[in-house]
Order: structure tokens, then C-alpha cells, then sequence
């Protein structure tokens, strides 16, 4: 299919195929380098106007009609052949999947520590790249999202086909669970269209044997015409024979003759009447056969771009056409899933009828609308005491080596300025190193919500709250989010994309903030005992139960007023329970705890010695410094809380991150525990916890909530929310306190 530049959209790269015109014309382009097999790239377009292209590192300048004269074609791969000279080739694998299949676990299997996470480009999607060597070659692979289909029904789908289409990866290593062929196989159905070819990774072979599923690998091969490789990646069986198969198929040792999902007869003279009118202005990267079907399926994404690059009236005839057949994509989702049943009668041997798999006997219990949510609340329950009975010593150790090396570095620096040892073990062991005690919390919390998430239960867990959520206008899927905001309100943010309605998915980042992260409790941990001593267990737990509580009630009224009492409808996977990977688990964990130092090297450590700095200078004295000052100036502020300006302003700045109210208190009072007992009554100091676990976020989940609702109006409304809240609670709670 042939195209011209005139018609590339910007930031879109194709291959020069011909020119047309005189042949002065054609020489002229061809000196300018517009020769044959030649990427050329749209870099600026604008109605009316020039067209401005790349190509041979250069930028240059087309009129519309000139532009029309040069036809291109998609951008052919070069080959990546290895040579003679045993000079290793780099080739590029994605690897695709559906959730829930164990592809980050084959990911992490391949790459091991050799891996990359980032952000697609432009998109709040995770992007994790790595590589491995096989044979003295490396391969370089990345983790598409997980993804049901090919069609543009979500973020993560559309960017998993754009990358297949537009950056032509040499390979797509398909992953499925052995154990749900049937369904799975949809994705590799759509795999099968795109050019790029396919090799099938039939993963979770030992949960299907579990569940009393016999799958037959060479069957499938057999009856799909591609590779397939049993794999059971949780207990690291199958690595090396899909390094084999990679290297097999990529060295064009291995068969390739796929057999294809059919086109139905009644749907082939449709389509080719919707591929005859829209070839001319399909991008170059696309097939014209695929984007044809799924304009008839209904692809909503691919509809805004053909109507976008055609004629208004050449686009009305297609979409009289599609509107005469807008059903059509049942049709074509039943032939495939009449393909797969075919595929998987062929190779599987399912169990007798009679026989109760591992999944089912479990979900009995665990889905009960009774039982499931009594062992719901025991392991939640459970997560919060292990991560605080077993972090919070751990912590209390690290705070007193960290105490213990503050007094070694003052004695150290004792023949220099006096300001230089406080700088180092007021500001930075004394704010930094405070927030680094709570590196235990974290690592345990982490590995609980680690170990839930991979064995499949936390599908369950949305299931069971599913219609809790619903009194509130959200849907199972809002849980996940909410409860992963108790590790980290920033990914519990980022995590409402998983969210299909937009309204919910807004409503649930705006609720996200009520829940009380790790850090927070944190906090609460180190100073509820300081104020209330053995009561301090009973205090916080009255603190988290208040919180959910206001979560509850906000959400209902969100609900009602501003989202109109929408329905969200809930579909989810449940996916079969097994046994979780240690390397997927402790990945997880280390990204975690990575992303947290890295906030603590940037944004705690900047505030920390801000605020020591503030609180030093001029004087050497608090009383006087300029954090004095603006604290003064607050202070009629504070004594409405019953707060020294000084508790005060620390609150103030846990604004940057939760974790400087210690690290603030530190700096300024030094040992908090016999200083905070002296200068706040416990009514106020009540008041203090009520505000520290309702204040405004902290500014890294404030920029989650602005990026995830596109909304500085929602933004804004979370931040004074949050702000109204934690004064009125706290000012509450210490005025009924004073009246006992």
C-alpha cells in the first residue's frame, strides 16, 4: 500500500517508494536526498501552510502539492542477521500478554536484574525494558501492559499495538496460562494479524496440571502453525528452551506458517469495500486489511484517525458502512473464539466434570459472602500487625544507630564550626536518616501486599467489596487502588487506571488521600506512644477507623452530588490461585523501596535541610532563626489547635512528604520523646494526630491526582478538601479533649 507524504501525520516515519512529476523535479528531490528506500518523517504540518520532513539528518520544507508527488510505504526493517565474524546482533523481542498470565514473571525470568522500568513515552503507563544473552547474541526485550484484546479500549492496549505496529519489533513472544487456554488466545488471535511474528508461551503449565488440565504443546503447534514452549516461569522451568525457541525463530530455523483466525464470507466483500475507500489515507505503519477490520469491529481510536485523515465525504461512506454493520464485531469476536475452540479441543485434555479443581475448592470459601469476608478482614487485619510488630522495633533500632552516629559526628566536628556538625547530624541524620527508619515498615508491607497479589487473591478481595464500593458509586476495582494507598498513596493514584469508567476512576483518586499511607502511620507509630503510651495501639486504630469512615462518607456524597449517581458497571478477572514467585515478589519490593529512596535523596532531603537550615540561621537559635519568624507568624493559627508554632509548622511541612513532620520535629526539639510530652496536653496532642493523618497529601500523590484526572479543578478540590478537613478534625478533636 502506497501513500504520499502529504498525507503522514506529524511525528510519523515512512520509506520513500516514488516519485512523480518531470524529470527535473525528481532530480532536484533526489538531490535532496529523496532517493528510493529512504525514511522520511512528518515533523510539522499545519492547514494551508508547508509541510516541514526529516530525512538524512536534515529538516526540509515541502509544499502540499510537491509533498504529493513523493509516495512512501511503511519503513522496512534492516536486517539483523548474525554474521560469519560471530559479531553479536541486537534484536528487539516484545513480549505481550493478557493479566494475569505470569509475563512479568517470564520478564523477570529472562532478564533478571537486568532491567530497566520507566514511563512510555508521553503516557503514565509503566514501561520495564531489559535484555539477556543467548549464544553470544543479546536480545532486548520489553514488557508490553497487559492487555485483553488489541482494540483501543484502554490506555495499555493501545499502546501495546502501537508498539507492534509502529516500532516493528523483530518478534512477539505471546504469554498465556495454560490452565484458561480458551481465553487467553483471544490476544494471540489479533498477534496473528500484525506482521511482526509470534512465538507462543504456554506458561503455567504446573497450576493447569494443579487444576487437572493436560495441555499438549506440540498439538497447538501443530494446529496454530507457530512455536509453542511449555513454561512453568514461578518455579523457573522452560527458561532456556524459550532462549532456544527465541533464537530459532529469529535465525529463521523454525517454521512460520500461522494459521489464521478466518474472516467470516458474509463480512469479506465488507471488508474490502471499507479497505478500497480508506487505503489511500491509512498511516504507513498500518496494514490496510487490519485497519479495515477494525474499523467494522468498532476500534474507536482508529475511527478518530481515519476521520481525521479523510475527505468528509469519502469518511460519511464509511461510515454508512460501518453503521449499517455495527454489530459486526460480535460476528468476528464469535469467529475467533470459534478459531481458538477448535485450536484447544485439539490439544487440551480438560478434566472430568466431576472433578473440583484447586481454584474452585478455594473459592468456595474465599469468594463467600460471609466466610470470604470474615478471612478478609483477618488478613488485612494480620498485613497491618506483622508490617508494625515487626517493623516497628526494626525501626526503633535504625533511630537509635542513627542517634548514636548524630553524637558521634558532633564530637567529630567539634574543633570546627558549630553549624557544620549540626548540618550533618541535625539536618541530614537527624531529618534524612529519620525518614530512612521506616525502610522496615515499608519491606514488610510491600512483601505482604507482594504475596496477595501474586497467589490471585486480590481479585478476591475486590470481588467481596465489590458491593461495599457500590454504596459509594465505585465497583470492586476502586479496592485494589484504596487499599494499595495504605503502602503509598502515589501508585494507589496511579493505580485507578485500572478503573474503565472515568467518573470512577476520578472519584476514586480523589478518596485515595484519605487513606492513611504507610508513611503516615509511620509517623502516628513513633508519636502516639510519645503522648499516650500503652493507649497508643487503641489511638491509632480510632485514627485509621476515623479516616475510612470520612472515606465512606465522602464517597457517598461525591457520589450524589458531584458524579450524578452513576452506575459502574464490574467486570473483572478472577484469576486461578499459585504459588507466588519469589523473584516477581522481591522485584516488586525493590521497586518500591527504590522509588522511596529516591524521594528521600530528592524531596525529604532537600526539605530537610531546608527546614534545619531555616531553623539555624542567622542566630544559631530557633527562637530567633526565620523559621521562627514565619512560625510566630502562624502561631495564631497553631494556638487555635493548642500547638507550639514550632509542632506546627512541622506539620506544615509534611506537605513535601509525610515523613518531615518526624524529620521536622527532630530538627527542632531534638529528643522528641522527653521534649513533645512537656509542650502539648494530650488533648492537643489528640488534635495533632487528627491532623497529620487528614492533612493535604503530599505533593508527589498531589501530582498523581492532577496527572491521572486531567483536571487542575479536581486538583485543586482535593487539596482544599483535604486542608478543610484536617483543620476542622483536628480543631474538633482538641476542643471535646479540653472539655475532659
Amino acid at each position: 500500500m502506497t501513500n504520499s507524504v502529504a498525507y503522514l501525520m506529524p511525528g510519523e516515519t515512512a520509506m520513500v517508494l516514488k516519485l512523480e512529476g518531470g524529470r527535473g523535479y525528481k532530480a532536484r528531490l533526489a538531490a535532496l536526498g529523496f532517493t528510493i528506500g529512504t525514511p522520511v518523517k512528518l515533523v510539522r504540518k499545519s492547514p494551508g501552510g508547508p509541510l516541514l520532513v526529516s530525512l538524512r539528518g536534515t529538516q526540509i520544507a515541502l509544499g502540499f502539492s510537491e509533498a504529493e508527488r513523493i509516495l512512501v510505504g511503511p519503513v522496512e526493517e534492516k536486517s539483523t542477521n548474525i554474521k560469519d565474524d560471530g559479531i553479536a546482533a541486537n534484536y528487539r523481542i516484545a513480549l505481550a500478554g493478557q493479566p494475569n498470565v505470569g509475563k512479568s514473571t517470564v520478564f523477570n525470568l529472562l532478564t533478571g536484574m537486568n532491567q530497566h522500568v520507566g514511563n512510555w513515552t508521553g503516557k503514565t503507563v509503566d514501561q520495564k525494558t531489559g535484555s539477556f544473552d543467548y549464544h553470544s547474541k543479546r536480545y532486548s526485550i520489553v514488557d508490553l501492559p497487559g492487555t485483553y484484546s488489541l482494540s483501543a479500549n484502554s490506555e495499555e492496549e493501545l499502546i501495546a499495538r502501537e508498539y507492534i505496529l509502529q516500532e516493528h519489533p523483530d518478534l512477539v513472544v505471546a504469554v498465556v496460562d495454560a490452565a484458561i487456554l480458551e481465553r487467553n488466545l483471544y490476544l494471540v488471535a489479533e498477534l496473528l494479524l500484525l506482521p511482526t511474528p509470534v512465538l507462543l508461551v504456554c506458561n503455567m503449565m504446573d497450576v493447569a496440571e494443579k487444576e487437572g488440565i493436560k495441555v499438549e504443546p506440540e498439538v497447538l503447534e501443530k494446529a496454530i502453525g507457530i512455536p509453542v514452549v511449555p513454561m512453568s516461569a514461578s518455579r523457573g522451568h522452560g527458561a532456556e528452551d524459550l532462549e532456544a525457541a527465541i533464537e530459532s525463530m529469529l535465525l529463521k530455523k523454525s517454521e512460520y506458517r500461522p494459521n489464521l483466525p478466518p474472516i467470516l464470507p458474509a463480512h469479506r466483500p465488507i471488508l474490502e469495500s471499507v479497505r478500497q475507500l480508506v487505503e489511500r489515507y491509512v498511516p504507513a505503519v498500518y496494514p490496510p486489511d487490519w485497519v479495515a477490520l477494525k474499523l467494522l469491529e468498532g476500534d474507536e481510536a482508529l475511527c478518530a484517525l481515519m476521520k481525521e485523515r479523510m475527505p468528509e465525504a469519502e469518511w460519511k461512506d464509511v461510515g454508512a458502512i460501518l453503521y449499517e454493520h455495527e454489530d459486526a464485531v460480535l460476528d468476528i469476536a464469535g469467529a475467533r473464539y470459534s478459531w481458538i475452540t477448535r485450536m484447544v479441543r485439539a490439544a487440551v485434555v480438560e478434566p472430568p466434570a466431576s472433578r473440583m479443581g484447586f481454584t474452585t475448592k478455594l473459592d468456595r470459601i474465599l469468594t463467600h459472602q460471609f466466610f470470604g469476608t470474615a478471612i478478609l478482614i483477618l488478613i488485612l487485619g494480620g498485613v497491618f500487625w506483622i508490617t508494625f510488630s515487626l517493623g516497628a522495633p526494626l525501626q526503633a533500632m535504625l533511630g537509635s544507630l542513627l542517634g548514636h552516629l548524630g553524637d558521634a559526628v558532633r564530637l567529630w566536628l567539634a574543633p570546627y564550626p558549630k553549624w557544620m556538625g549540626e548540618l550533618i547530624a541535625g539536618g541530614l541524620f537527624g531529618g534524612l536518616g529519620m525518614v530512612v527508619t521506616f525502610l522496615p515498615i515499608l519491606a514488610i508491607f510491600y512483601l505482604a501486599l507482594g504475596l496477595l497479589e501474586d497467589t490471585g487473591y486480590m481479585a478476591r478481595a475486590a470481588y467481596l467489596t465489590d458491593r461495599f464500593m457500590h454504596m459509594m458509586g465505585l465497583h470492586g476495582k476502586s479496592f485494589m487502588p484504596i487499599v494499595l494507598g495504605f503502602g503509598c498513596n502515589v501508585p494507589a493514584v496511579l493505580g485507578t487506571r485500572i478503573i474503565e469508567s472515568q467518573k470512577a476512576r476520578v472519584q476514586t483518586a480523589l478518596l485515595v488521600p484519605l487513606v492513611p499511607c504507610t508513611a503516615r502511620l509511620a509517623v502516628i507509630s513513633i508519636l502516639a506512644p510519645i503522648f499516650f503510651g500503652k493507649a497508643a495501639l487503641w489511638v491509632t486504630w480510632c485514627l485509621v477507623g476515623g479516616n475510612l469512615a470520612i472515606l465512606a462518607v465522602l464517597g457517598l456524597i461525591l457520589h450524589r452530588v458531584a458524579f450524578e449517581d452513576e452506575h459502574v458497571a464490574f467486570i473483572m478477572e478472577l484469576p486461578l490461585y499459585h504459588i507466588p514467585n519469589a523473584r516477581t515478589i522481591g522485584l516488586y519490593i525493590g521497586e518500591n523501596l527504590l522509588g522511596f529512596l529516591k524521594k528521600a535523596g530528592t524531596v525529604i532531603l532537600v526539605a530537610s535541610l531546608i527546614v534545619w537550615a531555616i531553623s539555624y540561621f542567622p542566630t544559631g537559635n530557633i527562637e530567633t532563626s526565620y523559621l521562627g519568624a514565619v512560625g510566630l507568624w502562624l502561631e495564631p493559627v497553631s494556638r487555635l489547635l493548642g500547638l507550639p508554632w514550632q509542632v506546627f509548622v512541622a506539620l506544615l511541612t509534611s506537605f513535601a512528604a509525610k515523613e518531615n513532620t518526624v524529620a521536622t520535629l527532630s530538627v527542632l526539639y531534638g529528643n522528641i520523646n522527653a521534649v513533645l510530652p512537656q509542650v502539648i496536653v494530650p488533648a492537643a496532642a489528640a488534635g495533632l494526630l487528627a491532623f497529620q493523618m487528614l492533612f493535604v497529601p503530599c505533593v508527589g500523590t498531589i501530582a498523581a491526582i492532577k496527572q491521572e484526572t486531567q483536571s487542575l479543578k479536581w486538583t485543586i478540590f482535593s487539596f482544599t478538601l483535604m486542608l478543610l478537613l484536617s483543620f476542622g478534625a483536628a480543631f474538633a478533636v482538641y476542643r471535646l479533649g479540653s472539655l475532659f
